[in-house]
């Protein structure tokens, strides 16, 4: 196995894995050492067309706080794609089902606990996940149900027409969703597109489609303790999207929590929460997932 090592303040490593999905897919990922005393494993799961790559930052500030931490591109996606997306087959769910699923299945084998970070549809994965059973605490980021009516009325309208006019020519004519045509995220295979479509027309995402009532039993079995945060300003998933979408959770210990922008200083947005300014919110964040470790919550009840 080759150690890449990272150039930053204090040294991590990071070693390339060979990730193997539930169903024998192959993926990339990518392993963050901890440094120092290891406080737990932590899954960074990131969000629909983004790859791993862009939680770099995260993950290594994360090491450098005790947590060893896994990234990796869902199939589809990043260096997890095929050399073509043009009849490449999957369901959008499969990144949860086969993906994410085998990153817990792979960490849990080790004797700490295993935090959970989402962005986006990383927040959507956990009541997807065949084994969250495994999970010691979630924390996720712009989680929302994708319906346009949860968004402002000049982004609903850009949504509108994306969904209706821009992406159905454009999926015509490359037989997939190439994003990247209108500079938005990485290229989606055609399954991501017709589920996601599918599904952002519904107010509650995929808990009002009747082709997808079993996923209410999945979500009402998820008894993890939570933080669904989101900011104030993100386009995409508001803090009423995120409100309409984490009904599902309803036997978690949940918390949602608004987030505001700094005055006068950039917008969060709904990709802002992973850029390098953004270490305070992360160390709120591992230090949330922290109250939650077995060892804290044995010595609490001890007193």
């Amino acid at each position: 196995m080759n150690t890449i090592t990272l150039p930053t303040a204090a040294l991590i490593q990071v070693d390339p894995v060979d990730l193997v999905a539930r169903d024998g897919y192959q993926l990339s990922a990518l392993h963050y050492k901890a440094s120092g005393v290891i406080k737990g494993n932590l899954i960074m799961a990131g969000a629909t067309g983004v790859q791993q790559r862009f939680y770099r930052r995260f993950a290594e500030h994360a090491a450098r706080q005790g947590f060893n931490v896994l990234t990796l591109d869902y199939r589809g996606i990043g260096a997890s794609k095929p050399a073509s997306l043009k009849g490449f087959r999957m369901s959008y769910l499969d990144w949860a089902y086969q993906d994410l699923a085998a990153a817990v299945d792979l960490l849990s084998q080790e004797a700490l606990p295993l935090y959970w970070v989402g962005h986006s549809f990383g927040g959507h994965a956990i009541g997807l996940l065949p084994n969250h059973h495994e999970l010691t605490a979630c924390y996720t980021l712009g989680s929302g149900a994708g319906w346009s009516g949860w968004m402002s009325k000049s982004e609903a309208l850009k949504i509108r027409l994306l969904w209706t006019f821009l992406l159905p020519v454009i999926v015509a004519w490359k037989g997939y969703m190439a994003w990247s045509v209108l500079g938005m995220g990485d290229d989606l295979p055609l399954g991501v597109y017709n589920d996601w479509k599918r599904w952002c027309a519904f107010p509650h995402y995929y808990f009002d489609d009747p082709k997808m009532s079993y996923v209410r039993d999945l979500y009402a079995s998820v008894q993890i303790p939570c933080v669904f945060a989101t900011s104030v300003d993100d386009p995409w998933a508001p803090p009423r999207s995120r409100d309409a979408f984490v009904k599902g959770y309803r036997s978690a210990p949940l918390t949602t929590l608004d987030l505001q922008p700094t005055p006068g200083g950039k917008p969060i947005g709904h990709m802002g929460y992973f850029r390098e300014d953004s270490q305070p919110l992360w160390d709120d964040i591992l230090r949330w997932l922290q109250t939650h470790s077995p060892n804290i919550k044995a010595a609490a009840a001890r007193l």
